[in-house]
């Protein structure tokens, strides 16, 4: 056991008091520093990265910060180091509401360096060793406590991100000999801690790989935090990867933290990786091989422990001779690597995904049995799917609330199209040839897609659930649109 000491005094005859105090248990307490103002205590304790156990503040001292508010200050940096008052003979020493009210404020304990003839030692010597040892017992339960609580929220997370729900919502579908082999690269990456590049077109998984690469890795229990590397503005790149201190700039009114650090020990993936700027891809290659991170306004680089996992639907090699895509990040992503085809070329898996889909928003809409027709099954094997799993997804989605009793090739057709022709009830409320009002074709759109919902559901219930209000707006909604 070490207790580390600071002590924040101004007086050199009360500093050399308390240091022959503590001398007799030097084995047990060290001295981390000793400072002479509140401000320079807490510059001390900021930069200790939570070494200091105890500190031992003199009531009174002099640059204006003091007291009570200097225990404030303290606890907001760490609230588990303990403080311990000690004062002369002549402040208050026998007011039991201040010492109430130091107490309130955060002290440990609160004593006496006087009476001044005892030129060796401080006052109360053995009720000031204890109170020391005690504190730092204290300290030590509370820690103790967080790291509690912290393990419990964790798991929290962890149950929360790897719920049956959850696992079934990414799990890998498809029976073609090439989803087979993604699942075996999947399995066989995911214990490896190295880098891996997934490329295929949009919309054919790639985030879901990923996923499951993560859900399957030594890290599952830690976080898999996404960045879309083309919806980030090109300035705030460097921001929203590495973070920044207070007051590094103008704005920065509270510090941030960067996405690096937030997947600390877990994933981080980064989608669309060709659209990093050159200057972030020379700082994300510096990370990869150092594990370091620079943030805007630190003097000393963060360590971090993060495994990456990029995805992109360009030909990095292609960018790379346009001079796009650094060629050394290129190779350092790309040390593990798993293609996945376009949906057209992996025809057998578009009936297992179509019956999934179906099923999924059959149940989320509560619809009951609707069916799909064989020539509308057909159809969906034959057409290109120029937007893969996302395109089927949609579609699917569109067609079961368009469906009546079963899907036929119309409704796949309408939901390909993306509009329900000339029935849609959007045409209700745009006629090139009656032009309505903004507040008349809100009106409208409202009322047809409150039947719309209404005609797909058995209750007033269900339908307001679908439509995500409470029940009593939904009758109070219906009552203004004349539907009731």
């Amino acid at each position: 056991m070490k207790i580390n000491v600071l002590i924040v005094e101004d007086e050199e005859f009360d500093v050399r008091r308390i240091k022959n105090t503590l001398r007799l248990y030097n084995n047990i307490i060290k001295i981390y520093d000793i400072v002479s103002t509140g401000n320079d205590a807490l510059d001390c304790l900021k930069n200790s990265k939570s070494l200091i156990d105890v500190v031992v503040l003199d009531y009174q001292i002099s640059g204006g910060l003091y007291g009570k508010e200097l225990i404030k200050e303290i606890k907001l940096i760490d609230s588990t180091i303990q403080v311990i008052i000690i004062t002369k003979m002549t402040i208050n020493q026998t007011d039991p509401e201040f010492a109430s009210q130091l107490i309130k404020n955060g002290a440990y304990w609160f004593g006496t360096k006087n009476p001044t003839d005892i030129e060796d030692y401080i006052y109360q010597p053995t009720d000031f060793i204890l109170a020391i040892l005690n504190a730092y017992e204290k300290r030590n339960l509370q820690l103790e406590k967080q790291k509690l609580q912290f393990e419990h929220k964790k798991s929290q997370e962890i149950l929360e991100n790897n719920n049956l729900e959850n696992l079934i919502k990414w799990k890998i579908i498809g029976n073609s000999n090439a989803v087979e082999n993604v699942k075996v690269l999947v399995e066989k990456y995911a214990p490896v801690n190295a880098s891996v590049l997934i490329t295929g077109e949009s919309g054919t998984g790639k985030e879901l790989v990923a996923r499951n690469i993560h859900f399957k890795s030594p890290r599952k229990f830690e976080k898999f935090v996404v960045i879309n590397c083309s919806a980030i503005p090109f300035n705030l790149f460097e921001s929203e990867l590495f973070g920044y201190e207070k007051g590094a700039f103008t704005d920065a009114k509270s510090g941030k933290i960067g996405l690096f650090e937030k997947a600390n020990h877990g994933t981080l993936f980064l989608d669309e990786v060709s659209e990093l700027p050159l200057k972030e891809q020379s700082k994300l290659l510096r990370v990869l091989e150092t594990g370091e991170i620079e943030k805007i306004g630190r003097k000393h680089e963060i360590i971090v422990d993060v495994r990456v996992i990029a995805a992109t639907n360009k030909d990095l090699n292609k960018e790379i001779s346009k001079n796009k895509f650094r060629e050394d990040l290129y190779y350092r992503l790309n040390i593990l690597n798993i293609s996945i085809p376009p949906l057209r070329e992996r025809r057998s898996d578009i009936e297992v995904l179509s019956d999934y889909f179906l099923k999924k928003y059959i149940n989320k809409f509560q619809l009951g049995d609707i069916s799909i027709t064989p020539e509308a099954q057909k159809l969906l094997v034959n057409y290109d799917w120029p937007g893969n799993v996302r395109q089927l997804k949609n579609v699917l989605q569109r067609s079961v609330l368009l469906a009546d009793k079963s899907i036929d090739t119309e409704t796949i057709n309408i939901g390909l199209r993306g509009n329900p022709g000339d029935n849609d009830f959007r045409l209700k409320f745009i006629n090139p040839n009656k032009m309505l009002t903004l507040k008349e074709a809100e009106f409208n759109f409202r009322k047809e897609y409150t039947k719309f919902i209404r005609s797909k559901t058995k209750t007033d219930a269900e339908a307001s659930k679908l439509l995500g209000i409470a029940p009593s707006n939904f009758h109070r909604l219906c009552k203004e649109l004349g539907l009731k």
